[in-house]
């Protein structure tokens, strides 16, 4: 039974969403999407802290997408997306989500549009994510982590962990920083995360995977083993879990495996591992949400693209350890302001 500290927890965390984050004004409409699986309680608090603001919100809710991004669009209703294209702000919780639609790009391409992408959070990883760190030290620890690897485009990184993934590729050039706050149109996502870019051929090695999200997202009962060499090659396991994963990797990528086309470090303090919420999972400290399939500026691609997770990852560029076990080591000054990220207890 919540509580009224829970409560007001998670109001303040909601207001951090809506008015830190993405900047929210009074008169502002702002698109809230949800879905039968949603928790709705982290729903209406959003809902409360964008009218408190003197903001027109509206939620929208929608049956769970089978899929998400392009695969989602023969499934969205086209009232939804009529409001898409007239909100000011949309903060998307659906899951599998809407971002890399052709719903979502027009929307976007309206050059007004403030968007964050927050599929699948519930009250309480909304709770942990923005109401439990201070989100300018967290910002500050992101950024510089994002600087790091933005300037080491043609360098060769690795990643390993406790239990047999062992890959490396060569990082492609900066991608866009992500924002503190959304001052402008554009898409955001959640704090706690840094993104790295891979050559795509140039992936070589192992990857163990503890969660997958495929059709659905879960912790896996048993890790799968993927290989690459410039594509994936293959799954090694056999099972249910393999299977679900096979037809997510060969939807995604016009009956192939495609590639591996994105790695990430989770920063957050607070978050929690739980195998329920992937957009808190992948946000824990040491986390990594490796997307596989097609990447988005193919035709085909997209945010449809299947993820598999590795926890506790190893990460050195050009054989300078970064990151050991999870943890930020080097440089030296950044490792001790990671260090002194602290969730908050309040």
């Amino acid at each position: 039974m919540a509580t009224a500290i829970d409560n007001a927890r998670r109001m303040r965390s909601a207001r951090a969403l809506v008015e830190d984050h993405m900047q929210v004004k009074a008169g502002e409409s702002v698109l809230i999407t949800a879905d039968t699986a949603s928790d709705m309680t982290a729903i209406n608090a959003i809902f409360d802290a964008a009218a408190t603001l003197g903001s027109r919100p509206m939620i929208s809710v929608i049956p769970q997408l089978p899929f998400q991004g392009k695969l989602a669009d023969p499934y969205l209703p086209t009232a939804l997306q009529a409001a898409m294209l007239e909100a000011d702000v949309w903060i998307d919780l659906t899951h599998p989500f809407m971002a890399g639609s052709d719903a979502h790009d027009r929307a976007m391409k309206g050059n007004r549009l403030r968007a964050l992408g927050a599929g699948g959070m519930d009250s309480a990883a909304l709770a942990r994510l923005y109401g439990a760190v201070d989100l300018d030290s967290l910002f500050e620890v992101q950024s510089a982590l994002d600087t790091l690897i933005g300037e080491a485009g043609g360098k060769t990184c690795r990643v390993t962990d406790d239990i047999g993934t062992d890959v490396s590729f060569v990082l492609a050039p900066r991608g866009q920083a992500k924002k503190r706050r959304a001052e402008g149109p554009g898409m955001n996502t959640v704090p706690g995360s840094v993104v790295m870019l891979p050559e795509l051929k140039s992936v070589r090695g192992t990857l163990r995977l503890v969660a997958a999200m495929h059709e659905h997202y879960t912790a896996l009962q048993r890790p799968l083993t993927l290989e690459v060499d410039g594509r994936i090659q293959r799954i090694v396991e056999q099972g249910p879990d393999a299977q679900i994963l096979d037809r997510a990797l060969r939807r995604a990528g016009r009956g192939d495996y495609g590639y591996v086309i994105h790695f990430s470090y989770g920063l957050h303090p607070a978050a929690r591992f739980g195998g329920k919420c992937f957009i808190e999972d992948i946000r824990a400290i040491g986390a990594n949400a490796i997307g596989l399939g097609m990447p988005w500026w193919e035709p085909g691609g997209g945010e449809n693209h299947p993820d598999g997770v590795v926890l506790r990852q190893s990460l050195s560029i050009d054989g300078q350890p970064i990151i050991e076990h999870g943890v930020v080591v080097w440089p030296e000054a950044l490792a001790g302001k990671a260090d002194a990220l602290m969730p908050r207890f309040d």
